[in-house]
């Protein structure tokens, strides 16, 4: 499984970024545009994903995005973990969305 740091990942023309966090996470703060789908639903909602392009899967710290990742990779779909979730995005000073 590939991985990428956050500061790479925000250097990206218009990245694909999956947040796999739960809907309370993902209100509290986010990466920008990001398309939520929490790690419990992605078996039911993968056809919401893009096969067309790299997706960067983030969470809290990189646990459950790499398990995102992996089973996204066994389905065909180029699929990259983001190195420190988004704890890491947010240390790195970057963009956040909030609510």
């Amino acid at each position: 499984m590939r991985e990428l740091s956050v500061t790479d990942v925000a250097a990206l023309d218009s990245p694909v970024i999956l947040d796999v966090r739960e809907l309370d996470e993902y209100r509290a703060v986010r990466a920008p545009g990001v398309l939520h789908i929490p790690m419990g639903e992605i078996m039911e909602r993968v056809d919401e994903i893009p096969v067309d392009e790299t997706v960067y899967v983030i969470c809290a710290v990189g646990g459950r995005s790499a398990r995102v990742a992996q089973y996204l990779e066994s389905r065909g779909i180029d699929a990259v973990n983001v190195e420190g979730g988004t704890i890491a995005w947010q240390q790195a000073g970057l963009p956040v969305e909030r609510g």
